[in-house]
């Protein structure tokens, strides 16, 4: 993928530390609210798990991101999505979701995602068209199925 000099590749083994650092900044806060472990070895568990489905989100050369998308033929579950702070707010994200709702749609598959509660991120999607399948304490559950 490329557009706006935003590309994606896999994540290589070297990408770890930061992708630690990454989840680190970005989502500590938001765990932290609802009681969820933000120690280095929890972050750890989420950078590596579905770690072949990781892509890092580069902009040229810069690591600005992830992308990680777990696929099968009936959906396709957008596990995380992570922008550096300093690169938060000029559309990437929304850029990213874009392309892969459009990508989903010609597969014929919905994108199922979770969003912790007070996450601000949540009003992208909900601006993009998922809705909310399910909630719990601590997330909520959306779906697109344009």
């Amino acid at each position: 993928m490329t557009c706006q000099g935003i590309t994606l590749r896999p994540a290589r083994q070297s990408d770890e530390s930061f992708l630690l650092d990454l989840r680190k900044q970005v989502m500590t806060e938001h765990l932290m609210r609802v009681g969820e472990a933000t120690d280095d070895d929890a972050h750890l568990q989420r950078v590596r798990y579905c770690y072949t489905d990781a892509q890092i989100v580069l902009i040229g050369d810069v690591r600005v991101g992830l992308m990680k998308v777990c696929r099968s033929a009936q959906e396709w579950v957008l596990v995380q999505i992570q922008i550096l702070p300093g690169f938060q707010g000029q559309g990437i994200g929304q850029h990213l979701l874009r392309v892969l709702l459009e990508d989903a749609k010609q597969y014929g598959v919905a994108v199922r995602l979770s969003v912790l509660r007070g996450n601000p991120a949540r009003r992208l999607y909900e601006r993009l068209g998922f809705c909310m399948e399910s909630e719990t304490g601590k997330e909520y559950g959306l779906v697109f199925r344009r």
